[in-house]
């Protein structure tokens, strides 16, 4: 299966799921895309990835990403990259270990894919 498959798959899934299909970027959180640019979200998307998926051990798992506050925070929400049973459960990658610098950089994209689909819809 391709990239773009698996995408396209896993955005349906996503779609057809509605506890995930209601999260959508507010304005709010567009300007602050614009003003910060796309760039500088996807650093703040690797950031929590890495400090609140990657480690193998998260004390709070399934509470670390807030509701708001930040637009990576919805799309997390929105992807399944909020907690390390939801991305064990749609993306695959078990609990308990680390998560890889690929496997980081496939949620930060599977983020971002979602923050530009939120964008073209404003």
């Amino acid at each position: 299966m391709t990239k773009d498959e698996w995408y396209k798959q896993l955005f349906e899934r996503l779609n057809n799921f509605k506890f995930r299909s209601s999260f959508h970027l507010k304005q709010k959180d567009i300007d602050y895309i614009n003003e910060k640019g796309l760039e500088r979200i996807r650093q703040h998307a690797e950031d929590f990835i890495s400090k609140r998926e990657a480690p193998a051990y998260i004390a709070n798992d399934g509470k670390q990403t807030p509701m708001r506050g930040h637009p990576v925070f919805i799309a997390q929400h929105a992807t399944a990259t909020c907690c390390r049973e939801c991305i064990r459960k749609w993306h695959k990658m078990q609990p308990g270990k680390e998560l890889s610098q690929v496997q980081q950089e496939y949620l930060v994209d599977v983020i971002m894919t979602w923050i530009q689909k939120e964008m073209e819809r404003h």
